[in-house]
């Protein structure tokens, strides 16, 4: 068995890199960290790297389509991994999951259409109804740190400065009311809560009696932290399955967001026809001959990267736990129950939200994600932390941040 080395440090600087190279040009600086954008720093597997060289011997670049071999190796992983049975009808390839919520928001709702999303959520999901002229319904989420929190590997239960987001839902239904479509992130992004199934099952439910469509973005699913098991929305009941729409792809899971690989999948037949026929009728949805290359090669061959990638990512996501309880006590963190994103609260230190992001950036040199972008001013001192990084650049972030905070605090008792 190939032992795969995530500790190993690989310079993305000057290749274009949004996540390491948009920060320096627009900050000037040539030393910040950028552990904001949600892609990895570790290398693209070699089986996926092998198949994209292979395909390269064929010097032809022409139009292309998903071969057999592909959709065999989607529907096998589908079918292993989240126990949804598929056929050539129900999927269809989609450059990107931001793009597909696009495409849906556009094929099944009107202008002034009412979109449901709990909050804070992944960016997008407020800016593209709003772009299109749609309503945006933000339903908040609580933060729970009472005894029965599943974040079981992380012993977090009854922690004060523990918690994992949890859905309200009493005032879930009552914002739902006239809205036309849900966005679902599931895992939720930010700080990846695992939804479980009773959960799904009373959105479903709601959803349901409110006559809405629901799309579930599950782009994180593969990086369920264990014991966590995701579960597919369009799993857990008839219903559910009957007015949703799935979102996936290889794409976080193997760190090839650049390729632009998703998947859909809708089991309704009138719901496929009009997205489907929207997306074939406009030709917007076609894929690139690496996308499909990658995709193919990580879907077939990327259990055990996968897996030892994941119990990395449990490491640093427990390695960040530690940190904050032994120097950074004050800090309330979301630890991830999927992917590899943390919300972290700095309200405990009495910096305006401002100031803190501006001693974050301009002293401590880490790019975080500022909370305010994903639901405004009520995560104000709250910011998005990336872990999918060498574990020694995660401890270096860290200690900037510990730093920069005593420094802050030793001056104002000065």
């Amino acid at each position: 068995m190939k032992k795969y080395n995530f500790d190993e440090e690989i310079e993305r600087r000057g290749t274009d890199c949004f996540k390491w190279d948009a920060p320096t040009k627009q900050y000037t600086y040539d030393d910040l960290l950028p552990m904001w954008v949600a892609d990895m720093d570790f290398r693209s597997p070699d089986f996926v790297m092998e198949a994209i060289r292979k395909r390269c011997d064929h010097e032809v670049l022409g139009y292309t389509m998903p071969s057999k071999s592909y959709w065999q190796a989607v529907t096998s992983w589908l079918q292993k991994h989240y126990c949804i049975q598929t056929t050539d009808e129900t999927l269809h390839f989609i450059p990107g999951i931001v793009a597909g919520i696009a495409y849906a928001l556009l094929c099944l709702t009107q202008p002034n259409d009412r979109v449901l999303v709990t909050t804070p959520v992944y960016p997008p999901f407020l800016n593209l109804p709003k772009e299109s002229g749609r309503e945006v319904v933000c339903c908040p989420l609580k933060i729970s740190t009472h005894s029965t929190l599943r974040g079981t590997h992380h012993n977090l239960g009854g922690e004060p400065n523990r918690g994992r987001f949890e859905i309200d839902f009493e005032e879930f239904e009552r914002k739902a009311e006239g809205c036309k479509l849900l966005i679902l992130s599931n895992p939720h992004n930010p700080a990846g809560t695992v939804w479980g199934k009773d959960v799904l099952e009373r959105i479903a439910d709601i959803c349901e009696r409110k006559g809405m469509i629901v799309i579930s973005d599950e782009i994180h699913a593969d990086l369920s932290l264990p014991p966590h098991k995701h579960i597919s929305y369009s799993t857990v009941s008839e219903v559910a399955k009957r007015h949703s729409i799935t979102f996936m792809a290889p794409s976080k899971t193997f760190n090839i967001a650049g390729l632009g690989s998703s998947i859909c999948y809708i089991d309704n037949k009138e719901l496929r026809k009009v997205f489907f026929g929207w997306l074939d009728g406009l030709g917007v949805a076609g894929g690139n001959i690496f996308a499909f290359t990658a995709a193919e090669a990580a879907f077939a061959h990327g259990e055990e990267w996968l897996k030892q990638m994941l119990d990395y990512l449990n490491e640093n996501v427990k390695t960040l736990d530690l940190f904050l309880k032994e120097r950074m006590p004050k800090i309330k963190v979301v630890l991830p129950e999927a992917s590899y994103l943390a919300w972290l609260d700095f309200s405990a230190y009495n910096i305006p939200h401002n100031e803190l992001a501006e001693l974050l950036l301009n002293k401590a040199r880490i790019v975080l994600n500022d909370g305010t972008t994903f639901g405004g001013k009520d995560y104000e001192c709250c910011f998005r932390m990336n872990l999918g990084c060498p574990k020694a650049m995660l401890i270096e972030g860290l200690g900037r941040i510990e730093k920069t905070l005593a420094h802050q605090m030793s001056q104002l008792i000065l």
